[in-house]
């Protein structure tokens, strides 16, 4: 009885020692089972294996508490189909309750690798109760009666694990009566014991990690998770300094449009044309990236279409220009986009002859002292 229990606290140490892989799956709830099997069962000593061999049942609810350990609740029946010993009319021979332990040896020894091995060894050990049931009768000058005694069960257990959430079960054991008749004192002795082999099925319930198992969880250091943070941080300043932006560009295009509509609502005005040896000069300004001629700058074009109307002769030469941001093919680009956009406007929509357009662009322009000033076209007339 002694070694059984150093063996029983030995397992427990070593699967103490042995769980430092941190899973997910370890609520209440999580990893729950249930199990049936039958088989049969046998004295172990003092009686012919096979003659005295009898059916028995088995119910299992366990817990698996770790990958290492479990827990369960085991119920089995013994079937009354001959005689060994005394005289019974009962449909059953016996009922055993136990409280079992369950050291999954194959995780204990080789690491658990986040799902269960096609074949996993279990030793399970118990403590338990048993109920001998006799009728009413004498032998050899002593009532047989009914009888309650303190059990103890060991086992190994092969499972097969067919599925996620199958097990086939093969489970050889030994039950030990603690008590035995006549025996002033609980004991281990083989001469009040069973051998027993069962077989049968387990089916694993959901867990909440969405397995029937435990998953390994993936474990972040400190210097990791200030990173992230930091990370984060970055990102949100990054975010408040865009919003803050945003928010300049919508308060910018309000008076824009402010001003466009001022314009559309002033009263028609006359202007009487005087003769001046100037070079008349519109300048129409662009946004950031940007060669697409905005409702504002309309007019600016406008101006340059009705002074080409009114003289036939006169031509316009349309120079595009960049502000300093982006490379230098880029700029070049927009710049002679921005100059043919304007040209455009003026075949397209004031019906100016193409040949009175000269069009052309000048890349970055430096004609304004701010950068940003300078993403324009400049239309000058030619007499």
């Amino acid at each position: 009885m002694k070694k059984i229990f150093m063996i029983f606290a030995l397992c427990a140490a070593v699967m103490t020692a042995s769980a430092r892989e941190t899973v997910e799956g370890s609520k209440f709830l999580d990893n729950w089972s249930l199990g049936i099997a039958g088989g049969v069962y046998t004295p172990t000593t003092h009686a012919a294996f096979f003659k005295n061999m009898r059916p028995t049942a088995n119910l299992t609810l366990a817990k698996q508490i770790t990958p290492v350990y479990g827990l369960g609740f085991e119920g089995a029946t013994a079937f009354n189909t001959k005689t060994i010993g005394w005289y019974s009319k009962t449909a059953f021979d016996a009922v055993n309750v136990n409280l079992m332990h369950y050291f999954n040896l194959s995780n204990l020894f080789g690491g658990y690798q986040g799902q269960p091995r096609p074949v996993e060894f279990v030793a399970a050990f118990g403590l338990g109760w048993g109920h001998l049931f006799r009728p009413n009768y004498m032998f050899d000058g002593v009532k047989q009666v009914d009888r309650n005694f303190a059990t103890s069960k060991a086992a190994l257990n092969i499972n097969f694990n067919v599925t996620e959430a199958v097990q086939i079960n093969v489970k050889p054991a030994i039950v030990w009566d603690l008590e035995g008749e006549g025996h002033p004192f609980v004991q281990y002795n083989a001469n009040n014991s069973v051998l027993e082999l069962t077989a049968g099925l387990t089916y694993k319930f959901a867990n909440s990690n969405g397995t029937h198992n435990f998953k390994i969880a993936r474990l972040y250091d400190q210097a990791e998770v200030d990173g992230l943070n930091a990370k984060i941080n970055d990102l949100r300043n990054q975010l408040n300094g865009l919003n803050g932006q945003l928010s300049g560009k919508d308060a910018q295009i309000r008076d824009l449009q402010n001003q466009l509509n001022d314009c559309r609502n002033k009263a028609p005005q006359v202007v009487k044309e005087v003769s001046t040896d100037k070079e008349l000069e519109s300048v129409v300004t662009f946004a950031q990236g940007k060669s697409v001629i905005a409702a504002s700058q309309l007019p600016n074009v406008e101006r340059i279409a009705t002074y080409l109307k009114k003289n036939k002769n006169a031509k316009v030469v349309i120079k595009g220009y960049a502000s300093p941001e982006g490379s230098a093919e880029i700029n070049a680009r927009l710049a002679k986009e921005r100059a043919e956009a304007v040209k455009n406007q003026l075949i397209k929509k004031y019906k100016i002859a193409a040949d009175r357009i000269e069009a052309s662009g000048q890349g970055v322009g430096n004609m304004f002292s701010e950068p940003d000033w300078n993403r324009v076209s400049i239309s000058t007339i030619k007499k």
